[in-house]
């Protein structure tokens, strides 16, 4: 028996892609300004001795691990998204699972938002540095994932069940009858 996608599983997954198109040109946007107005320029203090905004071109990942990685960071990029893709075709269109979708969403846009800048200019536009815990300096896309992945990690953990996720894990019967 195949599935089939209903009106409102369809209607779930084009909210979901207009979320991310606005997300991802949201944090397009902050790049663009970050480069015209920081670049070469002083930091831009916006509260002393705690944030600022702090032109950088990050070739590497969080903590500037892993300098220069280009073809893995997009590569690791399109397994996340690809995952995710998985996930939200999967997800059945419940109320309860809105949430899911939402910081899903989140961090694809983030995924994608790094990735354009990888794929346009080999380094990523970070440019918001936390000066009162000398944080290293992100960007707005590091912001929706880091914030997406934290509340979907509380979600997993205290509000969805075990038997939640059934919809993720594949029918034995038809596995083995692909064998």
């Amino acid at each position: 028996m195949k599935k089939t996608l209903n009106k409102e599983k369809i209607k779930l997954l084009c909210m979901d892609l207009v979320m991310l198109v606005v997300l991802v040109l949201i944090d397009y946007y902050t790049k663009y300004l970050a480069v015209i107005k920081l670049k070469n320029q002083a930091a831009f203090n916006i509260i002393d001795g705690v944030l600022e905004f702090n032109y950088l071109e990050n070739r590497g990942a969080a903590f500037g691990m892993l300098q220069n990685q280009k073809i893995f960071f997009v590569f690791i990029a399109v397994i996340f998204l690809s995952v995710i893709i998985f996930v939200l075709l999967r997800t059945p269109d419940d109320r309860k699972y809105r949430k899911l979708h939402i910081l899903l969403t989140m961090i694809a846009a983030g995924a994608i938002g790094n990735m354009i800048d990888r794929l346009r200019f080999d380094y990523v536009v970070d440019f918001i540095y936390i000066v009162l815990i000398n944080f290293p300096i992100f960007n707005v896309a590091d912001m929706y994932v880091t914030f997406a992945t934290v509340i979907l990690i509380i979600q997993v953990l205290f509000v969805y069940k075990d038997n939640d996720f059934n919809f993720l894990s594949f029918n034995q019967k038809k596995f083995r009858e692909l064998k």
